[in-house]
């Protein structure tokens, strides 16, 4: 970090703490306004936190790629606006006009990558492209798309606020992992306005353009930079726009026949979307999707060998798609319960394993109280659980099948904890207040003088 980090940096901070206070009224109620500064303050200092340990744990790596990468497109602005404005808008292809700045852009044909790039050199526009001032603007976008995920699940249990803040806003690898120069953190705000605007215009039914600019913007970053969330988003939320627009049928022969109908057409749409999303896209192709699973869960798992205790085996692919299915609970093992605690080989791990073993501890819970039976019925009587559940397992088994890496999973799940942390908040609480469920989609809020 350079001087003009801490001048920019205290610079930034100042306008964003002037405009949080200036607009909070206006972005919380009484319920969520106390968690609004501190959950922005956790981020800020997650962000600041990245760098430190990259530079001084790490000496170096992604983040620092990306910051480095984007100061030859704000060279460019430097020394000429159109060729800087040019390079913003590049999607890969070489042009004699910038090419001198191209070429020394090694993610440059990395679309992913490249749009990190791109975000990170428009921000360091405003502060003579100051690292840790840039990472702050990213913890920052980040924030308001948790808050609005955040605010959204508080308008189904508005009792449970306090315990849907710590599983959304105050989770440590989330608004660690989540809020610095990273892929993660677009992904996760992008997700959070995603699912907001999923919720406001097909659940509450209230879309309008405003909502509808929402979901696109937020799908388009998520398509950028990690499809993979995309494809694990769509079918449980198209299962639930269907499943939950299904009571809106007068008639119980309707409901009854139109509900499988909703339910079958919404997972194929989800299908028809995958195959659609991915065609020719050597990644996530559902044609070759077996056999590219494979070879890069045994290429990660040799490159994990060589980093001493952070790599883990869930079984042999022959790069079939059943091989891949046979494994698929240990990869949602893996990635909501690994790291175990016998399992750590370094500092950073001890987090993560206590972490994975306070979820471990949470998810046994619920065959304690309210037991499997209630759990499961409150799972079947909301959609919006199934949301969180098919979303958590579906995710779960997507990162825990291409990590093989305890470093690596650790990032990668974070943008599927808020929905399994919240869901299991929403089963307990159904399970406790049954009555109170009759409320769950009001958009007005309760009294809550005596809670």
């Amino acid at each position: 970090m350079e001087l003009k980090d801490f001048l920019f940096t205290s610079i930034t901070l100042l306008a964003i703490y002037i405009i949080a206070y200036t607009f909070r009224n206006r972005f919380t109620d009484k319920l969520t306004r106390p968690y609004f500064i501190p959950a922005l303050t956790v981020k800020v200092i997650g962000a600041i936190s990245l760098g430190l340990i990259y530079q001084f744990y790490y000496h170096g790596g992604d983040t620092f790629n990306y910051f480095d990468q984007s100061k030859v497109i704000h060279e460019a602005f430097n020394n000429n606006l159109v060729k800087g404005v040019q390079l913003l808008f590049a999607s890969g292809k070489y042009h004699p006009e910038t090419f001198q700045y191209a070429s020394r852009i090694y993610w440059y044909q990395s679309p992913s990558e490249y749009f990190i790039i791109k975000i990170a050199a428009v921000l360091g526009l405003f502060n003579s492209h100051s690292y840790s001032s840039i990472a702050v603007l990213f913890a920052t976008l980040g924030f308001s798309g948790v808050w609005v995920l955040y605010r959204t699940f508080v308008k189904m249990a508005p009792r449970q606020h306090r315990a849907l803040a710590l599983c959304i806003l105050f989770v440590p690898s989330v608004f660690f992992w989540g809020s610095g120069l990273m892929k993660d953190t677009i992904t996760l705000g992008a997700l959070g306005w995603l699912f907001y605007g999923f919720y406001t215009g097909f659940i509450e039914r209230r879309l309008n353009l405003l909502t509808a600019g929402i979901v696109i913007i937020s799908f388009y970053v998520i398509f950028q930079v990690k499809l993979y969330i995309l494809l694990s988003f769509l079918p449980p939320a198209i299962y639930w726009i269907f499943t939950e627009n299904s009571k809106f049928f007068n008639h119980k022969l309707f409901r009854f026949v139109g509900k499988p109908i909703m339910i079958i057409t919404g997972i194929t749409l989800a299908y028809l979307a995958a195959i659609n999303v991915t065609k020719g896209d050597i990644k996530y192709d559902l044609d070759k999707i077996g056999e590219r699973t494979k070879i890069n869960a045994e290429y990660l798992y040799r490159i994990s060998l060589l980093q001493e205790g952070s790599a883990y085996y869930l079984g042999e692919l022959d790069g079939s798609i059943g091989s891949m299915i046979r494994i698929a609970p240990m990869a949602v093992n893996v990635t909501l319960f690994r790291p175990y605690l016998w399992e750590i080989a370094n500092p950073l791990m001890l987090f993560s394993a206590v972490e994975s073993f306070v979820f471990v501890i949470l998810f046994i819970s619920l065959f304690i109280r309210p037991g499997p039976l209630k759990s499961l019925w409150q799972i079947a009587r909301y959609p919006v659980i199934q949301f969180c559940v098919m979303f958590t397992i579906i995710l779960a088994f997507a990162v825990g099948l291409n990590s093989y890496n305890f470093g690596t999973l650790v990032r990668y799940k974070i943008q599927l904890l808020p929905f399994f942390l919240s869901s299991i908040v929403l089963i307990r609480h159904f399970a406790k207040s049954p009555m109170e469920s009759i409320s769950m989609y009001n958009t007005t809020e309760p009294n809550l003088s005596n809670s």
